[in-house]
């Protein structure tokens, strides 16, 4: 079953922000756009990558009002020695969500059966909480943070216009859509 569409499940859980250790709810996530980045674990390899990306890109989601968490099976405690010796993870500002009781990797239904580990899922999340968007890629597959904010942004204008849809490959200040029968065969 697809989760867009869907509201974020009910969660608690602790977390790693600005030197500190935080509570993080489903309710930290709603009142404005967020985006959740799982991976599967600290002190790896395409894991640092991935973060540092996002870490190089958080002001252009914060002048956006979007809030960015990413999300692993390790604890805050893991996040904190991270965020403390790697200097690629010691660029993040955003919030570091530890899930050692799997229970955000099972509700947005990327824990890997038997290991334990969250696959590499990408969700973006309205004020509502409602998922709008997800992407799911293999372990060995990096991901693009860039990429990731032009979809925000897309997710963004079609919510606050409705009756319009932003086409492929839609970038900030370009045309879009307005669905209709006229259209019907003509795209």
């Amino acid at each position: 079953m697809s989760l867009v569409n869907t509201p974020i499940k009910p969660f608690k859980a602790n977390a790693y922000k600005d030197g500190k250790f935080i509570e993080v709810s489903d309710q930290t996530l709603k009142g404005k756009w967020a985006v959740v980045v799982f991976y599967p674990a600290d002190f790896t390899f395409v894991c640092p990558t991935e973060l540092e990306d996002l870490a190089d890109n958080y002001a252009e989601f914060q002048k956006l009002g979007v809030e960015v968490y990413s999300v692993s099976t390790d604890t805050h405690f893991s996040h904190k020695a991270w965020h403390d010796t790697s200097p690629a993870i010691g660029k993040i500002k955003y919030t570091m969500i530890g899930d050692p009781t799997w229970e955000l990797a099972t509700n947005f239904q990327v824990l890997r059966e038997g290991q334990g580990l969250a696959d590499r899922g990408t969700f973006i999340i309205d004020p509502q909480g409602v998922i709008q968007a997800v992407e799911v890629t293999a372990e060995g597959v990096g991901r693009d943070a860039k990429e990731l904010l032009r979809k925000v942004k897309a997710a963004i204008y079609v919510a606050n216009h409705p009756g319009e849809v932003c086409p492929a490959k839609w970038k900030e200040g370009e045309k879009t859509l307005a669905p209709s029968l006229d259209l019907v065969g003509k795209i």
